[in-house]
């Protein structure tokens, strides 16, 4: 490498001789032509040599060092020989530096830190004021390229906005390779729209054409797509700290008014609904609609536990003509008992899978939070709330069903923090829930004080203790890779706890779907997860 530096030196200087003798000034300072090489003499420990190049304020300039020994720094200095910035410190080999010029004219200053044999200085590039300017904008979607053409052309956007009211939102199009481009849409708004709910796993700022009233965001997504989302034009910039920034987006947040799939389609205004966005490809969901099927029963129970200091609500599914003795039955419980109970249509679901004969007959125990501060209390791994549903609630269960518990046949399910509870309580009462079905388990989760590299808690708890007889189905959405919390995704999170489960040869169904933190999934996952655990 040496030798075949000393040659390219050889040859280099050979060309660029005349130039750096006649580039020279009087005083010394070596004037450097930016795409030119000037091969460096010999120097010594100490030594230094200064360079200049015509630049002005503002210019920015790119350069690169090579050298086949020693060691250098590089600085930029007034005409005064005083220090302005550390360029390269200490550097040996090939390295690059940049910067912008605050006061022209521009004087480098090379210093061999050792002995060296040579070296190589090149200015590479340079970028003035006027050059200075942001890429053009790159349309993913061909009908929004076209369209802030026409634009910019002085066009309407009348007609547009006709096509996206008859063609519905988001707008699809799908590109000669296969790629399906989703593009949303608002009209309208003054100083911002963020999107809720996008397939960046994040709040997404559309774009504006211009001055004009289309807003717009687009973006690659896979062709079994399902999600919710919401838009919220004119969040208010507000003050406080950056959580409470985030969250204004709620005060705006609404439907999308040219979808025409809104969810639910009965709620009480647009900011209580969220817009549909399902590609022909997405998983099917069989087992939502009303079919007729014989249903189950539904009682409510209040249980009120001493150890945890509070009341909870608990409904009991039974399924249509339940045989408390049938050894097939099987005993399922689901946190988030509201949402379980409405987002997810779980008793009509059972009803069809089991009049259909995808699963055996199931108990449903639908287990209420008494508030928001409770859940977020309760969930995330807590010893005592798993020991509540061993030792208090699971007893209940069976005493007023008659049915014959089977821990192999009994499942505790939940999305989010229901996910993680799932298997927080199945880990430490094994012997009395054999299964999880976990949903976008909130697997980034850890308790307060644990240090930062141990961040995942549930992977470190699979990690280090014996192996327990459960079996795991678990899932998480393609698009869940937001990062706000400043700790892992729930993709990457799940991810590592499936390798982790494997990995200690716990069984372990891992599934994968095209959309995010959403009960528009979860409503899908729940039959999923059933029958991949007990399908017939």
């Amino acid at each position: 490498m040496k030798s075949r530096f000393r040659d390219l030196m050889m040859g280099l200087a050979a060309i660029a001789g005349s130039f750096s003798s006649a580039s020279a000034a009087d005083d010394g300072i070596i004037a450097l032509a930016i795409g030119k090489a000037h091969p460096g003499v010999a120097l010594s420990a100490g030594q230094t040599t200064l360079f200049t190049t015509e630049a002005i304020n503002g210019d920015y300039i790119k350069g690169k060092l090579e050298s086949g020994s020693g060691r250098f720094d590089l600085d930029l200095v007034t005409r005064n020989g005083e220090h302005l910035r550390r360029l390269l410190n200490d550097t040996s080999g090939t390295a690059d530096f940049q910067f912008v010029v605050e006061s022209a004219p521009v004087l480098m200053r090379l210093t061999a830190r050792s002995d060296v044999t040579g070296y190589m200085l090149t200015l590479t590039n340079k970028v003035t004021p006027e050059q200075q300017r942001p890429p053009e904008r790159v349309y993913l979607s061909p009908t929004m390229e076209k369209t802030a053409a026409e634009v910019a052309a002085g066009g309407s956007t009348e007609t547009f906005w006709k096509k996206v009211a008859a063609q519905g939102t988001p707008f699809v199009e799908t590109k000669e390779d296969g790629t399906v481009i989703a593009t949303f849409l608002w009209r309208g708004a003054t100083k911002n729209v963020r999107l809720f709910g996008s397939p960046s796993g994040d709040h997404e700022n559309l774009e504006r054409i211009g001055s004009s009233d289309i807003w717009f965001k687009s973006f690659a997504v896979p062709a079994d797509t399902r999600l919710s989302y919401q838009l919220a034009p004119d969040v208010p910039d507000v003050p406080g700290t950056a959580r409470e920034r985030r969250v204004a987006i709620l005060s705006t947040a609404q439907e999308d008014p040219f979808n025409h799939h809104p969810w639910p389609a009965d709620g009480i205004d647009r900011f209580d609904r969220d817009s549909v966005f399902e590609l022909p490809g997405a998983p099917p969901q069989p087992y939502l609609a009303e079919k007729g099927n014989p249903k189950g029963s539904l009682q409510k129970i209040m249980v009120k536990s001493e150890t945890l200091g509070n009341e909870r609500e608990i409904t009991v599914y039974r399924p249509a003509g339940f045989d408390p003795g049938n050894r097939e039955n099987l005993l399922l419980f689901m946190f988030d008992a509201v949402e379980s109970l409405t987002k997810i249509p779980t008793p009509t679901v059972l009803d069809n899978m089991i009049a259909e004969g995808e699963i055996p007959p199931t108990v449903a125990v639908f287990i209420a939070n008494p508030g928001p501060d409770a859940r977020a209390r309760e969930l995330p791994a807590n010893p005592v709330f798993a020991d509540f549903m061993a030792e208090q609630l699971l007893p209940l269960v069976i005493r007023e069903t008659g049915i014959t518990h089977d821990p192999s046949r009994t499942v505790l399910a939940g999305m989010s923090y229901g996910g993680l509870a799932s298997m927080t309580v199945a880990l430490r009462h094994p012997e009395l829930f054999g299964n999880v079905l976990s949903m976008s388990g909130s697997y980034w989760w850890s308790p307060p004080g644990t240090p930062a590299d141990r961040q995942e808690y549930v992977a470190g708890l699979i990690a280090e203790k014996p192996v327990p007889p459960i079996r795991v189905f678990l899932s998480a959405g393609l698009f869940e890779t937001g990062n706000s919390r400043g700790v892992s995704s729930i993709i990457d999170t799940n991810r590592h706890l499936r390798n982790m489960l494997l990995a200690r040869n716990i069984q372990v169904i891992y599934r994968e779907y095209a959309g995010g933190h959403d009960y528009l999934i979860w409503r899908g996952t729940i039959s999923d997860g059933l029958i991949a655990l007990f399908g017939k």
